[in-house]
């Protein structure tokens, strides 16, 4: 009895294993979004490679083109899911075989730049259209197996003078859908945390953030509600806005010491002064986080995305109930064969059939 209930036990495990399918089996890793997601493409495009020191972000005090002081969401959660994007605008110098990034810092939801309007940098529905136009002109899928991840609006409101949120919400849901029509199955949508509570809302450049903050998110859940019906599409939203609260409410929970004001002092290329522990902070600069805060957001992102690859619980609950009937027919087989075996084992095979059956 001892091995068939160890058998039983196995069945049942077998079943209970593919419930939750790996992170990490994604096969490319595409992001489009604005300097929180930027990971060199600003930093290039103004000269970075050549001049670190007067190119934006200047190099130091940020951190290799990335908007903070070191590594940025992207990075972490590529090395979470073992794939490492190539900035766009490098991709003459560099084969994208793990995927391609193309957020650019001060891009619009949509088309255009709010910091560095003259150059030809694009917007994120514009940054979406990078990837999926040759696809589709070439009649052609994206790669259903790779993660897309979609992030902005931010600059609408900080940097654009948005006065509501409906056509930066409309933008971003338009670049899910072409991603959507053009073959993409997995998108990570990122909304925003409260721009009211940014250093740069406290300096009084910028009003009614908190509010923009909010008509955004709600709008947002509610355009991307619409895809629902969209079976083949995993839409994974990531509550960023949460999170911020989070830290903000607790900071010492989380390792930080001051969540109000700025590490640094100044712009993107005039630095007044930096303070000598970045990291007991929350925001590097007026508008971004640290590398803490990102590490933060990767791992939100992470459970996001582990939490939609399990299937719902009623399924869950089928698949054991299969498990679980599978497991007792075999005990019964087993039982009935072994009452075959031996006149002198009739009554114990009996008195274990009985026991199952009850």
């Amino acid at each position: 009895m001892k091995k068939q209930a160890v058998a039983a036990g196995f069945i049942l495990l077998s079943f209970m294993l593919p419930l939750k399918a790996s992170a990490a089996s994604f096969t490319k890793f595409y992001v489009f979004g604005d300097s929180l997601s930027d990971t060199g493409n600003v930093f290039t495009a103004t000269g970075g490679l050549v001049a670190p020191t007067t190119a934006i972000p200047q190099d130091p005090p940020y951190f290799q083109g990335r908007f903070s002081n070191d590594q940025v969401w992207v990075d972490y959660l590529g090395d979470q899911l073992g794939l490492k994007p190539s900035p766009y605008i490098t991709l003459n110098t560099t084969i994208p075989n793990q995927g391609i990034n193309f957020a650019v810092g001060g891009a619009s939801s949509g088309q255009g730049n709010a910091v560095v309007p003259n150059a030809p940098l694009p917007g994120v529905l514009e940054q979406v259209g990078l990837l999926t136009q040759p696809i589709l002109q070439g009649n052609q899928k994206l790669d259903p197996n790779a993660l897309y991840a979609v992030w902005g609006g931010a600059n609408d409101y900080v940097f654009g003078q948005a006065t509501n949120a409906a056509q930066t919400v409309q933008n971003l849901s338009n670049a899910v859908g072409l991603l959507a029509s053009s073959g993409a199955k997995n998108i990570l949508v990122f909304n925003l945390p409260d721009l009211g509570k940014i250093p740069f809302a406290f300096a009084g450049l910028s009003s009614n953030l908190t509010g923009l903050t909010n008509d955004h998110n709600k709008r947002l859940a509610e355009e991307l509600g619409k895809f629902s019906n969209n079976s083949d599409l995993n839409l994974i939203s990531v509550d960023v806005f949460s999170l911020f609260n989070q830290v903000q409410v607790n900071p010492g929970k989380f390792g930080f010491q001051d969540v109000a004001n700025p590490c640094v002092i100044g712009n993107f290329q005039t630095i007044i002064s930096v303070c000598p522990q970045p990291n007991d902070y929350l925001f590097f600069d007026s508008v971004h986080p640290t590398t803490g805060v990102h590490k933060l957001v990767a791992d939100t992102a992470l459970a996001a995305i582990e939490a939609k690859s399990v299937p719902e619980p009623a399924i869950n609950l089928g698949i054991l109930a299969v498990g679980a009937f599978g497991g007792v027919g075999m005990l019964k087989r087993q039982q009935k064969r072994a009452a075959l075996i031996t006149a002198d084992r009739v009554f114990d095979g009996q008195l274990s059939h009985t026991t199952v059956e009850n």
